[in-house]
Protein backbone atom coordinates (compact mmCIF):
# COMPACT_ATOMS: atom_id res chain seq x y z
CA UNK A 1 0.00 0.00 0.00
CA UNK A 2 1.26 3.32 -1.09
CA UNK A 3 1.30 6.09 1.71
CA UNK A 4 0.86 9.45 0.35
CA UNK A 5 1.63 12.52 2.46
CA UNK A 6 -1.05 14.65 2.60
CA UNK A 7 -0.61 18.37 1.31
CA UNK A 8 -1.09 21.37 4.13
CA UNK A 9 -2.85 23.82 2.35
CA UNK A 10 -2.47 27.47 3.02
CA UNK A 11 -5.59 28.93 4.63
CA UNK A 12 -6.52 30.24 7.70
CA UNK A 13 -8.94 29.73 11.17
CA UNK A 14 -9.99 26.64 11.85
CA UNK A 15 -10.02 25.46 8.72
CA UNK A 16 -6.02 25.57 8.64
CA UNK A 17 -5.38 24.42 12.43
CA UNK A 18 -7.36 21.37 11.52
CA UNK A 19 -5.48 21.01 8.02
CA UNK A 20 -2.21 21.38 10.44
CA UNK A 21 -3.53 18.52 12.79
CA UNK A 22 -4.44 16.30 10.01
CA UNK A 23 -0.84 16.76 8.39
CA UNK A 24 0.75 16.46 11.41
CA UNK A 25 -1.30 13.16 12.85
CA UNK A 26 -0.42 11.52 9.08
CA UNK A 27 3.26 12.82 8.98
CA UNK A 28 3.85 10.82 12.50
CA UNK A 29 1.80 7.41 11.08
CA UNK A 30 4.28 7.52 8.18
CA UNK A 31 7.11 7.63 10.54
CA UNK A 32 5.87 4.72 12.35
CA UNK A 33 4.54 3.11 8.97
CA UNK A 34 7.02 -0.34 7.82
CA UNK A 35 10.06 0.06 5.65
CA UNK A 36 7.92 -1.13 2.37
CA UNK A 37 5.78 1.59 2.36
CA UNK A 38 8.79 4.42 2.14
CA UNK A 39 10.09 2.02 -0.82
CA UNK A 40 7.03 1.54 -2.65
CA UNK A 41 6.52 5.51 -2.43
CA UNK A 42 10.18 5.66 -3.87
CA UNK A 43 9.79 3.35 -6.58
CA UNK A 44 6.96 5.99 -7.79
CA UNK A 45 10.09 8.29 -8.74
CA UNK A 46 11.14 6.22 -11.18
CA UNK A 47 8.15 6.94 -13.29
CA UNK A 48 6.73 10.55 -12.27
CA UNK A 49 5.82 12.31 -15.57
CA UNK A 50 7.26 15.72 -14.48
CA UNK A 51 10.57 14.64 -13.34
CA UNK A 52 10.82 12.58 -16.63
CA UNK A 53 9.93 15.59 -18.42
CA UNK A 54 12.69 17.26 -16.77
CA UNK A 55 15.38 15.23 -17.28
CA UNK A 56 14.30 15.23 -20.70
CA UNK A 57 14.55 19.30 -20.76
CA UNK A 58 17.73 18.63 -18.89
CA UNK A 59 19.80 16.48 -20.97
CA UNK A 60 19.96 19.47 -23.75
CA UNK A 61 21.04 21.76 -21.29
CA UNK A 62 23.42 20.09 -18.56
CA UNK A 63 23.78 23.04 -16.11
CA UNK A 64 20.12 22.68 -15.45
CA UNK A 65 20.11 19.62 -13.51
CA UNK A 66 22.32 21.43 -10.97
CA UNK A 67 20.48 24.08 -10.77
CA UNK A 68 17.51 22.05 -9.76
CA UNK A 69 18.90 20.14 -7.82
CA UNK A 70 19.70 22.95 -5.84
CA UNK A 71 16.08 23.52 -6.07
CA UNK A 72 15.32 20.31 -4.41
CA UNK A 73 18.00 20.61 -1.74
CA UNK A 74 16.71 23.82 -0.87
CA UNK A 75 13.24 22.30 -0.78
CA UNK A 76 14.32 19.51 1.71
CA UNK A 77 15.58 22.23 4.18
CA UNK A 78 19.15 21.67 3.14
CA UNK A 79 21.74 24.36 2.00
CA UNK A 80 24.70 23.60 0.12
CA UNK A 81 26.43 25.54 2.83
CA UNK A 82 25.92 22.44 5.41
CA UNK A 83 27.13 19.88 2.60
CA UNK A 84 30.43 21.99 3.53
CA UNK A 85 30.71 20.37 7.06
CA UNK A 86 30.28 16.90 5.81
CA UNK A 87 34.29 16.26 5.14
CA UNK A 88 33.18 15.02 1.69
CA UNK A 89 35.40 12.66 -0.70
CA UNK A 90 34.32 12.52 -3.70
CA UNK A 91 34.96 10.00 -6.47
CA UNK A 92 33.90 9.67 -9.97
CA UNK A 93 35.52 7.26 -12.88
CA UNK A 94 34.30 4.70 -15.29
CA UNK A 95 35.40 1.67 -13.16
CA UNK A 96 36.41 0.69 -9.75
CA UNK A 97 35.39 3.95 -8.44
CA UNK A 98 32.48 1.70 -5.82
CA UNK A 99 35.95 -0.15 -5.19
CA UNK A 100 37.64 2.52 -4.61
CA UNK A 101 35.05 4.03 -1.79
CA UNK A 102 34.66 0.92 0.02
CA UNK A 103 38.48 0.80 0.49
CA UNK A 104 38.55 4.48 1.26
CA UNK A 105 35.65 4.13 3.67
CA UNK A 106 37.50 1.23 5.35
CA UNK A 107 40.66 2.90 5.99
CA UNK A 108 39.01 5.95 7.92
CA UNK A 109 36.70 3.59 9.87
CA UNK A 110 39.83 1.47 10.82
CA UNK A 111 41.02 4.95 11.76
CA UNK A 112 38.31 5.53 14.37
CA UNK A 113 36.44 7.87 12.52
CA UNK A 114 32.48 7.91 12.01
CA UNK A 115 31.84 7.21 8.20
CA UNK A 116 29.19 7.58 5.62
CA UNK A 117 29.20 6.19 2.30
CA UNK A 118 27.38 6.97 -0.47
CA UNK A 119 27.01 4.61 -3.85
CA UNK A 120 25.21 3.05 -6.50
CA UNK A 121 23.36 0.46 -7.47
CA UNK A 122 22.40 -1.37 -4.79
CA UNK A 123 22.40 -5.08 -5.15
CA UNK A 124 19.37 -6.92 -2.84
CA UNK A 125 18.05 -3.49 -0.72
CA UNK A 126 17.91 0.42 -1.59
CA UNK A 127 19.70 0.46 2.05
CA UNK A 128 22.16 -0.54 0.95
CA UNK A 129 23.12 2.49 -0.91
CA UNK A 130 23.23 4.83 1.81
CA UNK A 131 25.80 3.24 4.59
CA UNK A 132 26.58 4.24 8.62
CA UNK A 133 30.15 2.67 9.89
CA UNK A 134 30.25 0.40 7.20
CA UNK A 135 26.63 -0.57 7.54
CA UNK A 136 23.57 -0.04 5.57
CA UNK A 137 20.96 2.80 7.42
CA UNK A 138 18.53 0.43 9.27
CA UNK A 139 14.94 0.19 8.29
CA UNK A 140 13.71 2.27 11.14
CA UNK A 141 16.25 5.15 10.68
CA UNK A 142 15.89 4.75 6.77
CA UNK A 143 12.11 5.02 7.42
CA UNK A 144 12.13 8.24 9.46
CA UNK A 145 14.35 9.84 7.15
CA UNK A 146 12.57 9.13 4.23
CA UNK A 147 9.36 10.63 5.25
CA UNK A 148 10.89 13.62 6.72
CA UNK A 149 12.65 14.31 3.19
CA UNK A 150 9.86 13.55 1.60
CA UNK A 151 7.23 15.69 3.45
CA UNK A 152 9.15 18.56 2.78
CA UNK A 153 9.88 17.64 -1.32
CA UNK A 154 5.78 16.54 -1.24
CA UNK A 155 4.42 19.42 0.88
CA UNK A 156 6.01 22.19 -1.72
CA UNK A 157 5.58 20.38 -4.85
CA UNK A 158 2.43 22.28 -5.79
CA UNK A 159 4.08 25.91 -5.38
CA UNK A 160 6.71 24.14 -8.22
CA UNK A 161 4.62 22.95 -10.69
CA UNK A 162 3.80 19.03 -9.11
CA UNK A 163 7.54 18.57 -9.86
CA UNK A 164 9.24 15.91 -7.31
CA UNK A 165 13.20 14.82 -7.86
CA UNK A 166 13.78 11.87 -9.84
CA UNK A 167 14.92 8.47 -7.99
CA UNK A 168 18.53 8.79 -7.88
CA UNK A 169 18.30 12.48 -7.23
CA UNK A 170 15.89 12.17 -4.19
CA UNK A 171 18.31 8.63 -2.56
CA UNK A 172 21.23 11.71 -2.86
CA UNK A 173 19.49 14.01 -1.04
CA UNK A 174 18.02 11.59 1.56
CA UNK A 175 21.76 10.45 2.00
CA UNK A 176 22.64 14.40 2.23
CA UNK A 177 20.06 14.65 4.93
CA UNK A 178 21.24 11.75 6.92
CA UNK A 179 24.77 12.56 7.02
CA UNK A 180 24.13 15.55 8.44
CA UNK A 181 21.87 14.08 11.05
CA UNK A 182 23.89 11.13 11.82
CA UNK A 183 26.76 13.74 12.51
CA UNK A 184 29.49 11.34 10.51
CA UNK A 185 33.38 12.38 10.61
CA UNK A 186 33.49 11.87 6.74
CA UNK A 187 31.48 11.43 4.00
CA UNK A 188 32.33 8.96 1.18
CA UNK A 189 30.37 9.89 -2.19
CA UNK A 190 30.45 7.72 -4.98
CA UNK A 191 29.23 10.06 -8.11
CA UNK A 192 26.74 8.22 -10.07
CA UNK A 193 27.02 8.94 -13.89
CA UNK A 194 29.56 10.84 -15.14
CA UNK A 195 30.50 13.69 -12.73
CA UNK A 196 30.00 17.81 -14.39
CA UNK A 197 26.45 17.28 -14.34
CA UNK A 198 25.79 14.91 -11.96
CA UNK A 199 23.44 15.87 -8.93
CA UNK A 200 26.24 14.46 -6.56
CA UNK A 201 28.20 17.66 -7.52
CA UNK A 202 26.17 20.13 -5.83
CA UNK A 203 29.46 19.63 -3.56
CA UNK A 204 30.82 22.67 -3.39
CA UNK A 205 33.86 21.91 -1.30
CA UNK A 206 35.25 18.30 -1.25
CA UNK A 207 38.12 17.71 0.74
CA UNK A 208 39.63 15.62 -1.80
CA UNK A 209 38.60 14.01 -4.78
CA UNK A 210 39.41 10.97 -7.15
CA UNK A 211 39.20 9.63 -10.64
CA UNK A 212 39.40 5.91 -11.05
CA UNK A 213 39.91 4.59 -14.26
CA UNK A 214 38.11 5.92 -17.73
CA UNK A 215 36.79 3.83 -20.29
CA UNK A 216 33.53 3.91 -22.62
CA UNK A 217 30.24 3.79 -21.29
CA UNK A 218 26.76 6.15 -21.12
CA UNK A 219 28.13 7.53 -24.33
CA UNK A 220 24.57 9.25 -24.94
CA UNK A 221 24.97 10.73 -22.43
CA UNK A 222 28.84 11.41 -21.81
CA UNK A 223 29.81 11.28 -24.96
CA UNK A 224 31.25 9.19 -27.23
CA UNK A 225 35.19 9.47 -27.00
CA UNK A 226 37.34 9.03 -23.93
CA UNK A 227 38.28 13.11 -24.47
CA UNK A 228 34.87 14.07 -24.06
CA UNK A 229 34.33 11.27 -20.91
CA UNK A 230 37.32 12.60 -19.11
CA UNK A 231 36.53 16.17 -19.43
CA UNK A 232 32.65 15.31 -17.46
CA UNK A 233 34.58 12.62 -15.18
CA UNK A 234 36.85 15.82 -14.28
CA UNK A 235 34.23 18.00 -13.76
CA UNK A 236 34.03 17.04 -9.96
CA UNK A 237 37.14 19.15 -9.04
CA UNK A 238 40.00 16.55 -9.36
CA UNK A 239 42.90 15.64 -7.17
CA UNK A 240 43.68 12.11 -7.79
CA UNK A 241 43.96 10.26 -10.86
CA UNK A 242 44.97 6.19 -11.52
CA UNK A 243 46.14 6.99 -14.69
CA UNK A 244 47.80 10.27 -15.83
CA UNK A 245 45.93 10.96 -18.68
CA UNK A 246 46.51 14.22 -21.05
CA UNK A 247 42.63 14.94 -21.13
CA UNK A 248 42.73 15.28 -17.43
CA UNK A 249 45.32 17.90 -17.64
CA UNK A 250 44.05 19.56 -20.56
CA UNK A 251 40.20 19.48 -18.44
CA UNK A 252 42.49 21.25 -15.30
CA UNK A 253 43.73 23.89 -18.01
CA UNK A 254 39.87 24.54 -19.60
CA UNK A 255 38.42 24.60 -16.80
CA UNK A 256 41.15 26.68 -14.95
CA UNK A 257 41.34 24.96 -11.40
CA UNK A 258 43.48 25.69 -8.86
CA UNK A 259 44.19 22.34 -7.64
CA UNK A 260 46.78 20.08 -7.79
CA UNK A 261 46.30 16.51 -10.35
CA UNK A 262 48.34 13.91 -8.85
CA UNK A 263 48.54 10.02 -9.86
CA UNK A 264 48.75 7.35 -7.91
CA UNK A 265 51.93 5.34 -7.92
CA UNK A 266 51.78 1.70 -7.97
CA UNK A 267 50.80 -0.52 -5.16
CA UNK A 268 53.96 -2.20 -5.11
CA UNK A 269 55.52 1.27 -4.38
CA UNK A 270 53.83 1.22 -1.09
CA UNK A 271 56.59 0.35 1.87
CA UNK A 272 54.24 -1.61 4.55
CA UNK A 273 56.58 -2.66 7.58
CA UNK A 274 56.03 -6.27 7.55
CA UNK A 275 54.60 -8.16 4.23
CA UNK A 276 52.88 -6.88 1.03
CA UNK A 277 49.69 -5.34 0.88
CA UNK A 278 46.84 -8.02 0.86
CA UNK A 279 43.31 -6.97 -0.29
CA UNK A 280 40.41 -7.67 1.12
CA UNK A 281 38.68 -7.54 -2.74
CA UNK A 282 40.26 -10.05 -5.59
CA UNK A 283 41.12 -9.37 -9.01
CA UNK A 284 44.35 -7.66 -10.20
CA UNK A 285 42.37 -4.58 -11.10
CA UNK A 286 41.89 -3.94 -7.33
CA UNK A 287 45.32 -3.29 -6.81
CA UNK A 288 45.19 0.57 -8.67
CA UNK A 289 41.89 0.96 -6.62
CA UNK A 290 43.45 0.08 -3.29
CA UNK A 291 46.50 3.01 -4.71
CA UNK A 292 43.68 5.34 -5.39
CA UNK A 293 42.02 4.80 -1.95
CA UNK A 294 45.62 5.17 -0.09
CA UNK A 295 46.31 8.09 -1.39
CA UNK A 296 42.31 9.50 -0.71
CA UNK A 297 42.67 8.70 2.84
CA UNK A 298 45.83 9.72 3.42
CA UNK A 299 45.37 12.70 1.85
CA UNK A 300 42.07 13.86 4.03
CA UNK A 301 43.80 12.29 7.08
CA UNK A 302 46.06 15.19 6.77
CA UNK A 303 44.17 17.76 5.93
CA UNK A 304 41.73 16.73 8.71
CA UNK A 305 44.42 16.15 11.40
CA UNK A 306 47.35 18.26 10.03
CA UNK A 307 46.23 20.87 7.48
CA UNK A 308 48.75 21.70 4.79
CA UNK A 309 48.59 23.95 1.64
CA UNK A 310 47.69 22.69 -1.65
CA UNK A 311 50.43 22.91 -4.07
CA UNK A 312 51.47 19.49 -5.48
CA UNK A 313 53.45 17.44 -8.24
CA UNK A 314 52.00 15.29 -11.19
CA UNK A 315 53.08 12.46 -9.37
CA UNK A 316 51.94 11.19 -5.84
CA UNK A 317 54.45 9.99 -3.67
CA UNK A 318 53.85 6.95 -1.88
CA UNK A 319 54.44 6.38 1.52
CA UNK A 320 54.50 3.78 4.21
CA UNK A 321 51.01 2.71 5.15
CA UNK A 322 49.71 2.89 8.70
CA UNK A 323 48.96 -0.24 10.36
CA UNK A 324 45.22 1.08 10.30
CA UNK A 325 45.52 1.45 6.25
CA UNK A 326 47.16 -1.97 6.29
CA UNK A 327 44.12 -4.05 8.15
CA UNK A 328 41.47 -1.59 6.16
CA UNK A 329 42.60 -2.85 3.03
CA UNK A 330 42.67 -6.45 4.21
CA UNK A 331 39.56 -6.02 5.90
CA UNK A 332 37.21 -4.06 2.71
CA UNK A 333 33.96 -6.16 1.68
CA UNK A 334 32.38 -4.76 -1.46
CA UNK A 335 29.51 -7.82 -2.48
CA UNK A 336 28.92 -8.29 -6.14
CA UNK A 337 32.13 -7.24 -7.10
CA UNK A 338 34.89 -10.47 -7.77
CA UNK A 339 33.02 -12.12 -4.93
CA UNK A 340 33.38 -16.08 -4.93
CA UNK A 341 30.86 -18.05 -2.21
CA UNK A 342 30.83 -21.49 -1.95
CA UNK A 343 27.62 -23.82 -1.41
CA UNK A 344 29.02 -27.25 -1.34
CA UNK A 345 29.46 -28.77 -4.11
CA UNK A 346 28.24 -25.05 -6.06
CA UNK A 347 30.67 -22.19 -6.22
CA UNK A 348 29.00 -19.01 -7.16
CA UNK A 349 31.29 -16.21 -8.71
CA UNK A 350 29.81 -12.83 -9.11
CA UNK A 351 30.97 -9.57 -10.66
CA UNK A 352 28.89 -7.08 -11.44
CA UNK A 353 31.12 -5.94 -14.74
CA UNK A 354 29.19 -4.35 -17.50
CA UNK A 355 31.73 -2.69 -19.42
CA UNK A 356 34.56 -4.15 -22.12
CA UNK A 357 37.14 -2.69 -19.45
CA UNK A 358 35.57 -4.46 -16.61
CA UNK A 359 34.49 -7.27 -18.36
CA UNK A 360 38.16 -7.92 -19.48
CA UNK A 361 39.21 -7.71 -15.51
CA UNK A 362 36.23 -10.31 -15.12
CA UNK A 363 37.56 -12.45 -17.54
CA UNK A 364 41.21 -12.67 -16.34
CA UNK A 365 39.95 -12.92 -12.24
CA UNK A 366 37.62 -15.70 -12.92
CA UNK A 367 39.91 -18.02 -15.45
CA UNK A 368 42.53 -17.40 -12.81
CA UNK A 369 40.74 -18.41 -9.49
CA UNK A 370 38.14 -20.79 -10.84
CA UNK A 371 41.55 -22.49 -12.32
CA UNK A 372 42.60 -22.85 -8.25
CA UNK A 373 38.93 -23.90 -7.32
CA UNK A 374 39.18 -27.30 -10.19
CA UNK A 375 42.64 -28.07 -8.40
CA UNK A 376 41.03 -29.12 -6.07
CA UNK A 377 38.01 -30.33 -6.93
CA UNK A 378 37.90 -34.55 -6.92
CA UNK A 379 36.29 -34.90 -9.78
CA UNK A 380 34.85 -32.93 -13.20
CA UNK A 381 33.96 -29.50 -12.98
CA UNK A 382 31.04 -28.01 -15.44
CA UNK A 383 31.65 -24.11 -16.27
CA UNK A 384 28.15 -22.30 -16.32
CA UNK A 385 27.77 -18.65 -17.24
CA UNK A 386 24.93 -16.71 -16.32
CA UNK A 387 24.50 -13.06 -17.64
CA UNK A 388 22.55 -10.58 -18.77
CA UNK A 389 22.93 -7.11 -19.37
CA UNK A 390 21.12 -3.52 -19.68
CA UNK A 391 20.84 -0.52 -21.33
CA UNK A 392 22.74 0.74 -24.31
CA UNK A 393 25.71 -1.66 -23.46
CA UNK A 394 27.43 -4.03 -26.36
CA UNK A 395 26.39 -7.10 -24.73
CA UNK A 396 28.00 -8.94 -27.86
CA UNK A 397 31.33 -7.32 -27.73
CA UNK A 398 31.21 -8.66 -24.30
CA UNK A 399 30.02 -12.14 -24.93
CA UNK A 400 33.03 -12.11 -26.88
CA UNK A 401 35.50 -11.79 -24.18
CA UNK A 402 33.99 -13.94 -22.30
CA UNK A 403 34.34 -17.27 -24.94
CA UNK A 404 37.72 -17.84 -23.62
CA UNK A 405 36.40 -18.92 -20.38
CA UNK A 406 35.09 -22.24 -21.77
CA UNK A 407 31.74 -22.81 -20.17
CA UNK A 408 30.15 -25.85 -20.73
CA UNK A 409 26.25 -23.59 -20.79
CA UNK A 410 25.87 -20.38 -21.10
CA UNK A 411 22.15 -18.99 -19.28
CA UNK A 412 20.29 -16.49 -19.92
CA UNK A 413 17.71 -14.29 -17.61
CA UNK A 414 16.74 -10.84 -17.04
CA UNK A 415 16.94 -8.93 -13.83
CA UNK A 416 13.86 -10.16 -12.71
CA UNK A 417 14.38 -12.23 -9.19
CA UNK A 418 11.55 -14.26 -9.38
CA UNK A 419 8.53 -15.13 -11.95
CA UNK A 420 5.99 -15.13 -9.18
CA UNK A 421 4.75 -11.79 -7.61
CA UNK A 422 6.17 -11.18 -4.56
CA UNK A 423 6.69 -8.09 -2.48
CA UNK A 424 10.12 -7.27 -3.68
CA UNK A 425 10.10 -3.49 -4.21
CA UNK A 426 13.55 -3.11 -3.51
CA UNK A 427 14.48 -4.60 -6.85
CA UNK A 428 11.03 -3.14 -9.36
CA UNK A 429 12.17 -1.42 -12.16
CA UNK A 430 9.75 0.52 -14.01
CA UNK A 431 11.79 2.19 -16.62
CA UNK A 432 11.37 -1.15 -19.01
CA UNK A 433 9.18 -3.42 -20.02
CA UNK A 434 9.29 -7.14 -19.52
CA UNK A 435 8.99 -7.59 -23.04
CA UNK A 436 11.85 -5.59 -23.47
CA UNK A 437 14.03 -7.72 -20.81
CA UNK A 438 12.92 -10.95 -22.69
CA UNK A 439 14.12 -9.71 -26.11
CA UNK A 440 17.32 -8.45 -24.93
CA UNK A 441 17.91 -12.39 -23.16
CA UNK A 442 17.41 -14.06 -26.53
CA UNK A 443 19.30 -11.47 -28.36
CA UNK A 444 22.66 -12.45 -25.89
CA UNK A 445 21.70 -15.87 -26.52
CA UNK A 446 22.18 -15.97 -30.28
CA UNK A 447 25.24 -13.53 -29.79
CA UNK A 448 26.70 -16.27 -27.87
CA UNK A 449 25.64 -18.91 -30.37
CA UNK A 450 27.12 -16.56 -33.07
CA UNK A 451 30.34 -16.28 -31.21
CA UNK A 452 30.62 -19.83 -30.35
CA UNK A 453 29.62 -21.41 -33.31
CA UNK A 454 29.81 -18.99 -36.45
CA UNK A 455 26.91 -19.75 -38.93
CA UNK A 456 24.91 -21.54 -36.06
CA UNK A 457 22.41 -18.36 -35.64
CA UNK A 458 19.54 -20.36 -34.35
CA UNK A 459 18.11 -19.06 -31.20
CA UNK A 460 16.77 -20.99 -28.08
CA UNK A 461 13.35 -21.04 -26.62
CA UNK A 462 12.24 -20.12 -23.06
CA UNK A 463 12.83 -22.86 -21.54
CA UNK A 464 9.54 -22.44 -18.97
CA UNK A 465 6.29 -24.00 -19.95
CA UNK A 466 3.80 -21.40 -21.83
CA UNK A 467 6.83 -18.82 -21.90
CA UNK A 468 8.33 -17.03 -25.06
CA UNK A 469 8.78 -18.89 -28.20
CA UNK A 470 10.45 -17.96 -31.30
CA UNK A 471 13.09 -20.05 -32.42
CA UNK A 472 13.53 -24.14 -32.81
CA UNK A 473 16.03 -25.34 -29.82
CA UNK A 474 18.34 -27.70 -31.17
CA UNK A 475 21.29 -27.49 -28.53
CA UNK A 476 21.72 -28.29 -25.27
CA UNK A 477 24.77 -25.90 -24.04
CA UNK A 478 22.62 -22.41 -23.94
CA UNK A 479 19.30 -21.25 -22.57
CA UNK A 480 17.31 -18.83 -21.64
CA UNK A 481 14.98 -18.51 -18.31
CA UNK A 482 12.11 -15.98 -17.57
CA UNK A 483 13.93 -15.09 -13.94
CA UNK A 484 16.68 -15.74 -11.90
CA UNK A 485 15.74 -17.63 -9.34
CA UNK A 486 14.55 -20.03 -12.14
CA UNK A 487 18.27 -19.94 -13.67
CA UNK A 488 19.69 -20.33 -10.42
CA UNK A 489 17.66 -23.49 -9.86
CA UNK A 490 18.23 -25.26 -13.23
CA UNK A 491 22.20 -24.86 -13.17
CA UNK A 492 22.03 -26.24 -9.42
CA UNK A 493 19.75 -29.10 -10.21
CA UNK A 494 18.93 -29.44 -6.67
CA UNK A 495 22.58 -29.32 -5.23
CA UNK A 496 22.25 -25.88 -3.64
CA UNK A 497 20.56 -26.41 -0.40
CA UNK A 498 19.54 -22.34 -0.21
CA UNK A 499 17.91 -22.63 -3.44
CA UNK A 500 15.37 -25.20 -2.13
CA UNK A 501 12.93 -24.42 -0.24
CA UNK A 502 9.35 -25.82 0.01
CA UNK A 503 7.66 -22.66 0.47
CA UNK A 504 8.75 -21.05 -2.62
CA UNK A 505 6.79 -22.48 -6.14
CA UNK A 506 8.93 -23.58 -8.64
CA UNK A 507 7.83 -23.43 -11.83
CA UNK A 508 7.44 -26.48 -14.16
CA UNK A 509 10.20 -27.21 -16.23
CA UNK A 510 10.33 -29.59 -19.90
CA UNK A 511 11.11 -32.59 -19.66
CA UNK A 512 13.76 -31.61 -22.76
CA UNK A 513 15.09 -28.92 -20.65
CA UNK A 514 15.51 -31.09 -18.02
CA UNK A 515 17.59 -33.90 -19.86
CA UNK A 516 19.95 -31.62 -21.11
CA UNK A 517 21.25 -30.83 -17.44
CA UNK A 518 22.72 -34.19 -17.53
CA UNK A 519 26.37 -33.06 -17.41
CA UNK A 520 25.27 -30.54 -14.63
CA UNK A 521 23.67 -33.92 -12.78
CA UNK A 522 27.23 -35.76 -13.38
CA UNK A 523 29.60 -33.48 -12.74
CA UNK A 524 31.91 -32.85 -9.51
CA UNK A 525 31.24 -29.53 -8.97
CA UNK A 526 29.42 -26.61 -10.71
CA UNK A 527 30.89 -23.37 -11.08
CA UNK A 528 28.86 -20.43 -12.34
CA UNK A 529 30.07 -16.88 -13.24
CA UNK A 530 27.25 -14.57 -13.10
CA UNK A 531 27.98 -11.02 -14.80
CA UNK A 532 26.81 -8.37 -17.23
CA UNK A 533 25.04 -6.58 -14.35
CA UNK A 534 25.00 -5.26 -11.06
CA UNK A 535 21.14 -5.71 -10.86
CA UNK A 536 21.74 -9.10 -12.40
CA UNK A 537 24.58 -10.01 -9.72
CA UNK A 538 22.13 -8.18 -6.93
CA UNK A 539 18.77 -10.35 -8.30
CA UNK A 540 20.88 -13.89 -7.71
CA UNK A 541 22.71 -12.39 -4.08
CA UNK A 542 19.05 -12.31 -3.28
CA UNK A 543 18.55 -15.92 -3.69
CA UNK A 544 21.58 -16.95 -2.51
CA UNK A 545 22.95 -14.71 0.40
CA UNK A 546 19.44 -14.43 2.18
CA UNK A 547 21.02 -12.34 4.95
CA UNK A 548 21.67 -9.61 2.60
CA UNK A 549 17.66 -9.03 2.21
CA UNK A 550 17.12 -8.63 6.48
Amino acid sequence: MLCMLRVLRRGSGRAARVAWRDRATSLAALLFSPPQDAICTLNTLQTNAAALEQVRRERSNPQLQLNAMGGFLERAGLTVNELDHLNIIHVTGTKGKGSTCAFTEQILRNHGFHTGFYSSPHLVQVRERIRINGQPIGKELFTKYFWQVYGRLDETKEAHGGSMPAYFRFLTILAFHIFLQEKVDVAVIEVGIGGAYDCTNIIRRPWVCGVSSLGIDHTQILGDTIEKIAWQKGGIFKVYSRRGRFQFYKTCSDLSLQCPLWVCPQLEDYQADCEPLRLGLAGQHQRSNASLALQLSHTWLQRRCLPVKDGGTLQAAAFSPSPMMVKGLADTEWPGRTQTLKHGEVTYFLDGAHTMRSMQACVQWFRETAAQHERNASGPVARVLLFNATGERDSAAMLKLLVACHFDFAVFCPNITEAIASCNADQQNFNVSVENMLTRCLDNERSWRLHNRPGDDEGARLLIEDGLSRFPDNRGDTLVFPCILSALQWITQGRDSVLVNPAETTLPVKPSVVAKAAALREATEIHVLITGSLHLVGGALKHLDPASSK
